[in-house]
This record gives C-alpha cells, sequence and structure tokens, in this order.
C-alpha cells in the first residue's frame, strides 16, 4: 500500500498500548476461561463484542495489531447497518461524521446514462447510506469498548494456536511478553480475509478469483461536485474501462479506476503513475494522496461459518467485490444475527442448535452477496467476446429503455437479505404488502405519548434487546408471554399520525409483528393470540 501526504496519518494510525493481563500469569493447565473470545478488532468484530456486552456477557476481544488499520477501505455503510450501530450507542456519531447520500448516477462515455434515488420515500430515521472512512468507524466503536466494563479489549494479542475440545477451545496467544494460553466456550473470528483462525481450523475458501485489476486512490481536494455516487463505463478519460467516484468527509474523495489484467501492480500503484491518470480525471492536478492501493476481485465463502465452538464471521468467512458496498455492511449483519443468538445459547435459554441458524441465514445472505457481486464483476470487467457484446448492447438499450436501465449492473447497492429460515412462522393469513417472516422490519415515523417525534427503530431500541412485538391493538389488550415486549401502536400507545406506520406494515386494527432481537421479522398476525405467539417465539428462539 503505498501513502502520500502523511499530515494526516495519525487520523488513521491511532495507536493502543499493550498492558499485560492477570491471565497470562496463571502457570500450566490453569488457564482463565472465558465465555466468549471475540478474534479481530475490526467494524465486525468490535460491533460483536458491544453487542454481546450490552447482552450482559462478559467479552475478550483480541487483536494482532496495536492501532486501528491504515487507508480508508470500507466507506460505504447501509442504512441497516446504521440502524444496528444505533442499538450499540454509536450510530448517531456516524452519521454526524459521515457523508450522507443516496442518489447514484450511471454514466456511458460523456453522457449520464441514467440515475437511481435508494431511498425515494420520507419518514425514515437512517440514511439510505453514509460515506465514513473505516478508520473513524473503528475509532468510534473503540471509544464505545472502553465505556463497557464486560470487554477486555487486548492490543498485540496474536492468536498462534488453537485445540477444540468438547466442552471449550483453548487459544494459544503470543504477545511482547512471551506467549499465554486462555479457554473459551466459543471463539468468533473476527480475523478477515486472511484469517489464521481458518487456516486452523483446516477450512478453505471456495469461489472464484477474477484477474481484472483495480485501483483504488483517495485524494484530497475541495471539489464542488455533490454527494452522490458517480460511475462510468468507458469514460472519456479513461477509455475503455469502469471509473467511481464518491465523497468521503474531510474533503476525501474515494476513485476507483479500472486497470488492464496484466498491469505491473508495483508500479500501477506508486504515486508518480497514479497522478496523471486522476489528473486526467478531474481536469486538473491539485490534489494529495491519501491512500493508494490495488487489489482483484474474489467471491468466495466457507462451506460453513461453523466449526464445533470456532464461528466465523465477516471477511474471515466470505468475501466479495467492494463494488455494492457488499462487504462490510455484510459482516456487521453476520454480527447482528450472531449477538442475540450467541447470547441465549450462553444463557441456556436457548439450544445449542440455534447457532445453525446463524450459518442457515447467514449463508443464504454470502450466496446472495456473491451472486450479485459475480454479476456485477462479469458486466464491469467482460470475460468473453459474447458478454462484451451483450453490455454494449445493455448499454445501448439503456439510453432508450426503462428495461434497458435496469440490466446495466455498475455495482448494485447492499440491501438486507430476507432469510429463508426454521426461525420463521409462515403467513397463515391475507397480507397485502409489509415486511414478511425472515425480512428485516421497516422504519417509519411515529410519535411518543406526549408527542414527541420519533421512529419505529428507536422504540424498537427502547423495547430492550429481546423480542418485540409491534401491535396496532388501537388499546385492545393483548396477553404477551414475560419476554415478549410490547410496542404499542395507536389510542393507548405510540401514534402513527402520518399513517405511514401503518401502510409500510399493512396493518388495520388488530395486526401484529413479532420482531426477533435483531430487528428481524419472525411472525405476523391479523389478530394474535398468546397461544400463536408462544408459539412463533419458540420457533424464532430454536426452542420448538
Amino acid at each position: 500500500m503505498s501513502q502520500g501526504n502523511s499530515q494526516d496519518e495519525p487520523r488513521a494510525k491511532t495507536r493502543f498500548g499493550y498492558h499485560r493481563h492477570a491471565d497470562q500469569s496463571r502457570l500450566g493447565a490453569d488457564i482463565a476461561i472465558h465465555p466468549v473470545v471475540v478474534v479481530g478488532a475490526g467494524p465486525v468484530g468490535l460491533s460483536l463484542a458491544i453487542d454481546l456486552a450490552q447482552r450482559g456477557q462478559p467479552v475478550l476481544l483480541l487483536d494482532d495489531a496495536d492501532r486501528i488499520g491504515e487507508g480508508s477501505r470500507a466507506i460505504c455503510f447501509s442504512k441497516r447497518s446504521l440502524e444496528f450501530w444505533d442499538r450499540l450507542g454509536v450510530g448517531q456519531r456516524m452519521v454526524d461524521k459521515g457523508v450522507v447520500w443516496q442518489v447514484g448516477k450511471i454514466f456511458h462515455g460523456a453522457s449520464l446514462l441514467y440515475q437511481f434515488d435508494l431511498l425515494p420515500e420520507q419518514g425514515h430515521k437512517r440514511p439510505a447510506f453514509i460515506n465514513l472512512q473505516q478508520f473513524y468507524a473503528e475509532a468510534y466503536l473503540v471509544d464505545r469498548v472502553g465505556e463497557l466494563p464486560a470487554i477486555s479489549l487486548r492490543w498485540r494479542n496474536k492468536v498462534v494456536g488453537l485445540e477444540r475440545r468438547n466442552d471449550h477451545v483453548v487459544l494459544s496467544i503470543e504477545t511482547p511478553e512471551g506467549p499465554y494460553r486462555i479457554g473459551a466456550s466459543y471463539v468468533v473470528a473476527c480475523d478477515g480475509a486472511r484469517s489464521t483462525l481458518r487456516q486452523m481450523v483446516g477450512a478453505e475458501f471456495a469461489g472464484q478469483v477474477f484477474e481484472d485489476q483495480f485501483l483504488i486512490a483517495d485524494v484530497k481536494m475541495t471539489a464542488e461536485f455533490p454527494t452522490e455516487r458517480w460511475f462510468w463505463f468507458d469514460p472519456p478519460f479513461h477509455a475503455g474501462r469502469s471509473a467511481l467516484l464518491h465523497k468521503q468527509p474531510d474533503d476525501v474523495w474515494r476513485i476507483d479506476l479500472q486497470l488492464d489484467r496484466d498491469a505491473d501492480p508495483v508500479a500501477e500503484r506508486q504515486p508518480e503513475n497514479v497522478r496523471p491518470r486522476i489528473a486526467r480525471m478531474l481536469g486538473h492536478d491539485h490534489f494529495d494522496f491519501e491512500w493508494i492501493s490495488l487489489y482483484k476481485f474474489q467471491c468466495r465463502r466457507m462451506a460453513s461459518f461453523l466449526h464445533g465452538r470456532v464461528i466465523f464471521a465477516g471477511d474471515a468467512a466470505h468475501q466479495v467485490s467492494p463494488f455494492g458496498a457488499r462487504g462490510a455492511n455484510s459482516g456487521l449483519e453476520d454480527a447482528e444475527n450472531l449477538g442475540w443468538k450467541l447470547d441465549r445459547v450462553l444463557r441456556r435459554t436457548s439450544p445449542e442448535t440455534l447457532l445453525e441458524s446463524y450459518n442457515t441465514e447467514r449463508s443464504q445472505a454470502a450466496d446472495e452477496n456473491i451472486r450479485e457481486s459475480t454479476r456485477s464483476t462479469d458486466f464491469m470487467a467482460p470475460n468473453s467476446p459474447c458478454e462484451a457484446r451483450l453490455r454494449k448492447v445493455v448499454l445501448s438499450l439503456a439510453k432508450e429503455t426503462e428495461f434497458g436501465k435496469r440490466m446495466v449492473n455498475g455495482g448494485r447497492l447492499s440491501v438486507p437479505s430476507i432469510y429463508q429460515t426454521p426461525l420463521s412462522t409462515a403467513d397463515c393469513e391475507d397480507w397485502r404488502g409489509g415486511p414478511r417472516p425472515g425480512a428485516s422490519m421497516v422504519d417509519a415515523p411515529i410519535s411518543k405519548p406526549g408527542g414527541e417525534a420519533s421512529y419505529l427503530t428507536d422504540a424498537f431500541v427502547d423495547a430492550g434487546r429481546g423480542f418485540a412485538l409491534v401491535a396496532f391493538a388501537d388499546g385492545e389488550a393483548i396477553d404477551l408471554p414475560e419476554e415478549v415486549a410490547m410496542i404499542p401502536i395507536g389510542s393507548a400507545g405510540l401514534s402513527d399520525a402520518a399513517g405511514l406506520l401503518a401502510a409500510r406494515y399493512d396493518a388495520r386494527p388488530g395486526t401484529a409483528y413479532l420482531l426477533r432481537p435483531d430487528g428481524y421479522v419472525a411472525a405476523r398476525f391479523r389478530h394474535p393470540t398468546r397461544s400463536a405467539i408462544e408459539a412463533a417465539l419458540l420457533r424464532a428462539s430454536g426452542n420448538n
């Protein structure tokens, strides 16, 4: 990775001190046993640790480095990720710093082909996306970790050995002061694409590595471009290839340029060779480099994310191309999905088999992301004359027809997955809309009893960290199981004055939605009974 202007580097290289822990003084077989050890303090590992700690679980978080990673890396964080981060207490800070956007434009040559709006409707707390350098996201998450005594974050603690036992895992850890060993009921590997834990369990990635090369350059400059995602096919400044432009905070702009497959990666990433390319694109050379990198697409995943008591999440479990913002956001959805399930298993309120649903649901999501990412890559970088001809025809049709625009693929943006899962209770009544079982909750504006404006996602946070029933009961009492919180909509509770909540949930008096602790719909009812709610709760918690 080449670094240019160094004046901003400390922002991306916050260092944390190594500290000795009492666990390192234990001798022989007398090792500390932790409920959960998370390996990797990136966005996924940090978010998972915070989620578990907020649920009351003590977490040991290990990272082999002593600083937040260099470079912007992931920059696009989705509405769903922001809603998860809201529940972790960091969402507002991310939005305040990030660049909010929802409009994308696709160009062919110098001409605008079409544009799209990722969140055209009003009444959502969070935007479709923010752009925020990954090192900021990690810094805010580390700050939040520091507020939670249940998390022990140990820098420069590198896992070098793993022994799987029947009821726990033993890890060997290398530190600046030498090795030590610990035990864990569960280990979650969030240690990235080059995961050492994946190698330790003998698991491999299966999938495709694309030969096309792409150059990333983050440049600092003053520009009047709007806060939109701009993507070009065959731009005049980079003929025959593709290009992408995105705004980040601090007057930093992300530029992606497709290169020839046989381009020399060492030469191409040298600042003196990158500068002319960027200058041709911008029409000037009044910019400084923040970060330069070169990469190839990879669309691969593990066959299973569960290996006994070792669980994989994020890039350690699956990889996709960066176009579409599917990498980091998918990893955060892994953390969101796993946290509540692992908490229930540790508390023994659900059987260990509940964790199998993590593999089921997130494997489906990984397959979907890989499929969409592969299609984007094939369209942007055709592998055969037939694919090249198809792209040419589609781009031509897109200038004149709506169906042609829908066929253009410049990296379709990440959306929450809809799970086909045994945790869902199938619909048995008539529904004409609303999120179905296995889909994530949809936000809408509401008012609190005193008239204060709020959102459904806020009410879900206020309901606690467990199951919740969104009930359009209009004052009618519902007999709930003890562990289900009520989110009442109507005269006795929260107000849907704008009518958007009822419209988005196809609701009429009596309608109710049972939400899982991760905000996904477990079941929905036209007229819920206690027995129906209990049955759906048992199924959603893996106890049926």
